[in-house]
């Protein structure tokens, strides 16, 4: 962030502020959506998952762009493996989210500050 002295250059130090909070409000719309798409990819993976649990016949995988037949088990191992990327995906994203949600709230508090002092 910004070093910015509230007490001195006002005017200036409120435009950077300013400047600043929109970029984080950028990021953060980002980071929500990707977060949306990770939980959507996530629900998707448990639904497969239950599919191919459920299924009594044969079962097929994609494999860059090409469908093979497989067995449960390796179908089943390959989207647990895919769940668990996609997981760590998600927790990484949601904590860089909740860093820039502190950090905008920071600089929310800050611009309010310099705004009473003019």
């Amino acid at each position: 962030m910004a070093n910015v002295n509230l007490q001195q250059g006002g005017e200036e130090a409120l435009e950077k502020l300013l400047e600043e909070y929109q970029i984080v409000q950028e990021q953060l719309k980002a980071y929500a959506s990707l977060i949306d798409q990770l939980q959507t990819q996530k629900e998707e993976m448990e639904r497969a998952k239950q599919e191919i649990q459920n299924s009594n016949g044969k079962v097929y995988l994609s494999v860059g762009g090409i469908i093979v037949e497989t067995t449960k088990e390796k179908a089943l191992e390959d989207l647990n493996n895919r769940s668990e990327m996609n997981n760590l995906r998600l927790s990484t994203t949601s904590k860089q989210y909740n860093e820039l949600k502190n950090k905008e709230k920071e600089i929310s508090s800050k611009i309010t500050e310099l705004y009473k002092q003019q």
